[in-house]
């Protein structure tokens, strides 16, 4: 067993053409060396900062951590807040990130 304090695990700044918007950081939670089976990192938007359209070979979960963020697909928009959970299927071209209003965090889970 292995407990993990998000709190307590080093950010990391992230710069990729992937984000947008402004800076993001990483929190790497469980690796693949950890995990065997599964990445987990908390991402931490900057207001008004986001990922651009992509896509996974896997399922994503993404779990609300903090603040007020946009999930979208080419067909769909929503709204998240702390507490939400948030499905992606494999190969579902997506976005999600932080409104301009407020800064944004969420645990990813992918396989």
């Amino acid at each position: 067993m292995k407990v993990v304090s998000i709190n307590e695990t080093p950010c990391q700044d992230i710069e990729s053409d992937l984000f947008i918007g402004g800076p993001v950081t990483i929190q790497t939670l469980i690796n693949e060396e950890a995990g065997k089976d599964f990445n987990m990192i908390n991402v931490n938007f900057q207001a008004g900062s986001r990922n651009i359209f992509h896509t996974h070979t896997s399922d994503q979960v993404l779990i609300v951590t903090y603040g007020t963020g946009i999930v979208a697909t080419e067909n769909s928009r929503a709204i998240v807040t702390t507490g939400d959970l948030i499905h992606v299927p494999a190969g579902e071209k997506h976005w999600h990130g932080a409104t301009l209003e407020s800064h944004f965090s969420h645990v990813s889970l992918t396989l």
